[in-house]
């Protein structure tokens, strides 16, 4: 079972660490001929993982299934960017489809697939996938349309070695595919597969504006891989740090700019991790306005297993208040302000935390939270306390409004227009980070800008 697409993205990177010499690959001959693409939107993170592993460029492979009029779930072919056409003609003849039909699918999803390039590349061209090997890679297969479909476009788009690589995949189809790549690498292949998402602990949908940050970042490290940390370059050194925290010991990720004026933990919430692509992107943005950030996990892989301690608030908060004393030790943070990022499950530990005498916090901010998980600690918190939730999260709203009135410290709600509970909707992420930026900025003081 997979944390989230970042941890499975590592583990196969590391698989794929043995099958793939980048600096030899297969017949490309050094690692400027390896290119890993991401099947937009769940296979981008898991290929950003092996593109930073690997230390080879990434970029998304984009295909559109051409449907059967009649039958749109059974592909006739595929279409791909550059002009690139893939047609079963054994289908086309059993399905005794006309040109016009055809021409018909075809030039709707060819709309559609000029439309997704633009969007998530923005004015980058696609990468030149000519003699290269290609990593192709999704964060699982099932019935396998896509996957084929990719390959086949990679292969006409002139790679002359197609990897297929999954965490997770149905032995059936994982055994078909090996007709259209060269290698297919797939750490799982359950004979009980049921779905993809049954084996990770986070399989939240992604967005759009993830993909197009993940590239953002790849681009940036042009290649150069594991130098570079997820969530950005950071203005400052970036750390993989080990916490104590009472009986477990936790793994963590402290970035700390020059000056800093504070320090902001992110404390992650139900089924999520030091890899959320949303928390690390919000900790990029933070670290550029001159604040430190430490993002760590608040149970082990083993622990996260049972259901029962995702949902265990005094166990997290607990911990929480550990992991504040170690940091409040460490000679680079020390003597700065602390904040608290929380997130779903994690905002009522933050809040918590907060409550308990002698844990010194300035400011905690709620992305999407429960703070009525905290329940009766909620009249003890000091710290200030902003409250952000998306407009079209109402359940979540009514509960941050009666998390509210409970509170006796300065607190604060703001709402996202049109955000969802995950604030995946264009531009809602940004808006989270800046309002918790300047939350933070007011409570820290005035050298964050």
């Amino acid at each position: 079972m997979f944390v989230d697409r970042h941890e499975a993205g590592m583990r196969l990177a590391e698989r794929l660490r043995g099958l793939v010499d980048v600096k030899n690959a297969g017949n490309a001959g050094n690692a400027g001929n390896t290119v890993v693409v991401g099947l937009p939107r769940g296979g981008v993170p898991v290929a950003f993982e092996v593109a930073k592993a690997l230390g080879a460029p990434l970029d998304v492979i984009i295909v559109r299934k051409l449907g059967v009029p009649f039958q749109p779930e059974v592909g006739f072919g595929a279409l791909g960017e550059g002009g690139v056409r893939v047609v079963d003609r054994d289908i086309v003849w059993r399905a005794n489809l006309t040109e016009e039909e055809m021409a018909a699918v075809e030039e709707r999803e060819r709309e559609e697939l000029l439309r997704r390039g633009r969007h998530l590349r923005g004015e980058r061209a696609p990468l030149d996938l000519t003699g290269r090997t290609v990593i192709v890679v999704d964060d699982g297969v099932a019935t396998g349309g896509t996957a084929r479909a990719a390959c086949q476009v990679a292969r006409a788009r002139g790679a002359s070695r197609v990897v297929l690589a999954v965490p997770v995949g149905a032995p059936g189809t994982i055994e078909s595919l090996r007709e259209v790549a060269d290698e297919v690498v797939c750490l799982r292949t359950p004979h009980a597969f049921y779905a993809i998402g049954a084996w990770y602990l986070d399989f939240s949908q992604g967005s759009d504006e993830e993909v197009i940050e993940l590239l953002r970042q790849a681009e940036a490290w042009g290649g150069r891989g594991e130098e570079h940390a997820r969530g950005d370059d950071p203005p400052g050194p970036a750390e993989e740090v080990w916490v104590d925290a009472g009986e477990v010991r936790l793994p963590g990720r402290l970035v700390v700019p020059e000056s800093s004026a504070g320090v902001v933990v992110f404390v992650h919430g139900s089924g999520s991790s030091r890899h959320s692509p949303r928390n690390r992107y919000v900790a990029s943005t933070f670290n550029r306005a001159g604040l430190a950030t430490l993002l760590f996990d608040l149970l082990t892989p083993e622990e996260e297993f049972d259901r029962g301690n995702v949902f265990d608030i005094g166990l997290l908060a607990e911990r929480l208040v550990r992991v504040t004393g170690w940091l409040g030790d460490r000679p680079e943070v020390a003597g700065v302000p602390i904040g608290y990022f929380g997130a779903s499950t994690g905002a009522a530990a933050a809040l918590w935390a907060a409550a308990e005498p002698g844990c010194e916090v300035a400011a905690v901010v709620s992305r999407g939270g429960r703070p009525d998980l905290a329940g009766p600690r909620l009249p003890a918190v000091r710290a200030a306390t902003l409250l952000i939730v998306g407009g079209r999260d109402e359940a979540v709203i009514d509960l941050n409004r009666a998390a509210q009135e409970r509170l006796r410290c300065e607190n604060l709600l703001r709402i996202v227009p049109g955000a969802g509970h995950l604030f995946e909707e264009p531009g809602t992420l940004e808006s989270v980070a800046a309002l918790a930026q300047e939350w933070f900025a007011r409570h820290f003081g005035p050298a964050v800008s």
